[in-house]
């Protein structure tokens, strides 16, 4: 049995709505934020129903999207038809989202299947009711992914950049070394609250990127040095993460730690 939840919180001034979906002991949780009239990626089809409330009590004028996946765009088709709103993304991914959903049967059910979008083209920045915000490239874990600075409070949403300070898994295109870079990207900038897709709010944010960031060097460095030393990417990953995690197999590996190590080797 599929089990989903929605909680709504304020933190810091910032409107949080939070939706899960159970299924066989495995929880996935996605969230979506509101902040000076500005909705924060969309959740997912799935939990649409839970998350329309939600959607209609907000002061919502525009929608920016960090990334295309499901889990951000899943409810972007209603919020488009039923409330009006403009949606804005990175333009890498915008023609994909106006055709029908082509992603793997288990994603699709946590996930739901996301209805067809339109969006436009996002700029190097854009304005809200009070602010001006900061659009910071940060490929990785997908090939559009954004993160979005309001300049006025310093808070910092960082999509699916962070998710967990030590990954253990990641999805067959993700590339560690590109996200690393894009970990240092964000650090240049002035920002000290951090309000991820999926761990929510992070308490001294800043300290967590780089935390994250210190994992993945280190974790690249090993990798390199047992490759350099004649190991497979079968044995690096059987000293490195010795673990099945239940992803793995539910996902038929396209969520993987072999992932971790070749896209080290490789990049």
């Amino acid at each position: 049995m599929i089990f989903r939840k929605f909680k709504h919180q304020t933190i810091n001034g910032v409107q949080s709505g939070y939706g899960s979906v159970s299924f066989q002991g495995i929880q996935l949780n996605v969230h979506c934020y509101v902040v000076d009239g500005i909705l924060i990626d969309t959740g997912a089809k799935s939990l649409e129903h839970l998350y329309m409330p939600f959607f209609r009590q907000q002061d919502i004028s525009q929608v920016v999207i960090t990334h295309f996946h499901e889990d951000h765009t899943g409810c972007a088709a209603f919020l488009q038809k039923e409330l009006q709103l403009p949606i804005y993304m990175n333009d890498k991914m915008i023609e994909y989202c106006t055709k029908k959903a082509d992603y793997p049967m288990y994603r699709k059910l946590f996930w739901g299947k996301r209805l067809p979008f339109r969006a436009q083209k996002i700029g190097d920045t854009f304005s809200s009711s009070n602010t001006t915000w900061d659009v910071i490239k940060t490929p990785g874990h997908a090939i559009d992914h954004l993160a979005f600075l309001n300049r006025q409070t310093g808070q910092l949403f960082t999509g699916d950049l962070y998710c967990q300070e030590k990954t253990k898994v990641i999805l067959r295109e993700e590339s560690i070394p590109t996200i690393i870079e894009s970990l240092k990207r964000v650090l240049t900038y002035n920002f000290e609250d951090v309000f991820c897709s999926h761990a929510g709010y992070l308490e001294n944010g800043r300290h967590a990127l780089e935390r994250k960031l210190n994992y993945l060097l280190e974790l690249q460095e090993k990798v390199i040095n047992l490759y350099n030393k004649g190991m497979t990417p079968i044995q690096i990953k059987n000293i490195l993460f010795p673990r099945k995690y239940a992803i793995i197999l539910l996902s038929s590996r396209e969520w993987d730690s072999i992932h971790i190590i070749d896209s080290i080797i490789q990049g």
